[in-house]
């Protein structure tokens, strides 16, 4: 596979699907999470929805809460701890409001339990 191909998302494509979320949506994220190499594309386009979120004039929690517990229930356990990292990577509530869905979804405990 060729840098290029792997490249083919760019962030702001995943960004509007994040934000979006319809059914197609989802199936275009499932579809590129299935991919190790669009890891960093679709981090990216997570970081530039949540920055997008900030940034708005109105904040819409219960949409990013859902966003946050979709892609915990969804994500494979490889982006589980880099979902976390992204979600702590800020203190404004936008950011607040994707942890609690993500930390509700479960998804880091189910890919790293304890000991």
């Amino acid at each position: 596979m060729s840098a290029d191909a792997a490249a083919f998302p760019n962030r702001e494509a995943v960004a509007d699907k994040l934000a979006a979320l319809g059914e197609a949506d989802q199936a275009y994220l499932r579809l590129l999470m299935e991919t190790p190499q669009q890891d960093e594309n679709l981090l990216e386009g997570l970081d530039l929805c949540l920055n997008r979120a900030a940034e708005a004039r109105f904040l819409n929690t219960l949409k990013l809460e859902k966003l946050g517990e979709w892609l915990g229930n969804t994500a494979p356990a490889r982006l589980q701890i880099r979902l976390m990292e992204s979600a702590r990577s800020s203190q404004h509530a936008a950011f607040a409001a994707f942890r609690t869905g993500l930390t509700r979804s479960g998804g880091l405990e189910r890919a790293y339990p304890k000991a």
